[in-house]
């Protein structure tokens, strides 16, 4: 469960959120404290400050009245009063000694900086006050003492744990929201993943023909499943070709074994007697074991091809002689079924590579231009080169090659008209890329198609 992909998706989201949350929680309540304190703190003092005004005027209206003491007291609001300095009022009792000498030294002169605000801490005790001093005068010009009205700072604090409640309370239920998002992400990402899981197991069973899920929106998890479609249809493909390759091998190999056998069970049995039939009988098992031969061999060269197990020689290769031989060997053939078969030579480059793969490249070609190309029709072989690369090129006046073929001719056991073993033209690609060179086509179905090779005169 843990390791699944559906549970570490919404983790990690949910991680992130919550370190990010934290991070900017402490720093919003960093600066969010400093300035709810300040401002707290203003308020506050502004409070204070209105009752010490408040509280100084009455003083003042009733000294040398006949009223009560005024002693230490606390107001409606929970705030502190003190007064030090001159009794005013008859019975008065000093409360001087409960402030601080530090802070006021001489009751009757209190300096200007305390007559705005200030904090202390009353003697015996542990809790910070905020006060504001206020002059008491008489006829409102002789000083008789100060009064103090202080606001414990705890309330400065509790407001700010109140807040620290209310951010903790947005703060869960962000990461509620957002594990709810987060689960649904998880299930958007991870459902076409187990589909597609589902659709390799599928495929690991043999069974090609699988429903691959299109995934909304695209992304990486769309083209991923696109992706896997295109491979599936590539194995079944393959699966195919892989088939019917095994039907043409079977076909090609079975076509030259029955005529050998059947001419090797006449000469054992005694049937062919005459010289010159058993002669015949020679030549034809000759013909189909060099048929047989070169079948395997081009099946093993496949091989190596695609294993990169392929050896290339380097040796001088006079490129008309080459063209010359892979020109003769067709003009029986060409002569037998009326073709106009012809041969032109623009340049005699001579050129550094493996002759003999060169002359089965260009056998191949002919050897597919042939096989195209109906009886009378026309086939024309061309050598040129220029700037330090030779161009071989086949024209036929075939029936052209459709666009969606022109890639599968060049795979292997493909055939467009499921005859031969398709492995031609794909030694052809694979042998000329092996020489550092290439095949082009050009194709139409109104004048046929060109394959032409291009190597360099050097090897890279």
């Amino acid at each position: 469960m843990l390791r699944s992909l559906r549970f570490q998706l919404p983790a990690l989201f949910l991680l992130g959120v919550v370190v990010a949350g934290l991070v900017s929680a402490a720093i919003a309540l960093r600066l969010f404290r400093t300035y709810a304190q300040n401002r707290a703190s203003d308020q506050a003092y502004r409070e204070v400050l209105r009752e010490a005004a408040g509280l100084t005027k009455v003083y003042s209206q009733q000294a040398g009245r006949r009223i009560l003491p005024a002693k230490t007291a606390q107001l409606a609001t929970g705030d502190r009063i003190f007064y030090a300095g001159l009794p005013l009022f008859p019975g008065q009792k000093d409360d001087f000694g409960k402030i601080p000498r530090a802070i006021l030294p001489n009751p009757q002169k209190p300096p200007k900086a305390l007559l705005h605000r200030f904090e202390f801490r009353p003697p015996g005790s542990s809790q910070t006050l905020l006060a504001v001093a206020r002059p008491v005068k008489v006829a409102g010009r002789q000083i008789f003492g100060t009064i103090l009205v202080a606001k414990p700072r705890t309330e400065l604090n509790q407001r700010w744990l109140a807040l620290i409640e209310r951010l903790l309370l947005a703060f869960a239920a962000g990461v509620g929201v957002a594990a709810g998002f987060a689960g649904y992400l998880s299930r958007r990402i991870t459902s076409p993943v187990l589909a597609l899981s589902r659709a390799a197991d599928e495929i690991a069973g043999g069974n090609y023909d699988v429903d691959v899920p299109k995934v909304p929106g695209g992304g990486e998890i769309g083209q991923l499943a696109g992706r896997f479609r295109e491979m599936a249809a590539r194995l079944a493909q393959a699966e195919q070709l892989e088939r019917n390759f095994l039907m043409s091998v079977s076909h090609e190999l079975r076509t030259p074994l029955t005529a050998i056998r059947g001419h090797v069970e006449a000469l054992r049995e005694g049937v062919v007697t005459d010289d010159e039939m058993r002669t015949a009988s020679l030549t034809v098992i000759a013909a189909e074991a060099e048929r047989l031969e070169r079948l395997v061999g081009d099946v093993l060269d496949l091989a190596k091809l695609g294993a990169h197990r392929f050896t290339v020689l380097r040796e001088e290769v006079e490129m008309e002689r080459l063209v010359e031989r892979a020109y003769v060997a067709f003009s029986e053939e060409a002569r037998r079924r009326e073709i106009d078969y012809r041969r032109v030579v623009v340049a005699k480059p001579v050129i550094v590579s493996d002759g003999d793969r060169v002359l089965q490249i260009i056998s191949n070609l002919l050897s597919n231009a042939f096989r195209w190309t109906p009886d009378g029709g026309r086939i024309e072989v061309e050598l040129s080169a220029t700037d330090g690369t030779v161009y071989v090129s086949v024209d036929d006046s075939g029936p052209g090659i459709p666009a969606v073929e022109r890639e599968r001719i060049f795979r292997p056991f493909w055939s467009r008209d499921g005859g031969g073993t398709g492995l031609g033209l794909a030694i052809a690609r694979e042998l000329a890329a092996a020489l550092g060179g290439g095949i082009r086509l050009e194709t139409s179905s109104e004048s046929g198609s060109r394959f032409e090779l291009v190597l360099p005169t050097q090897p890279k």
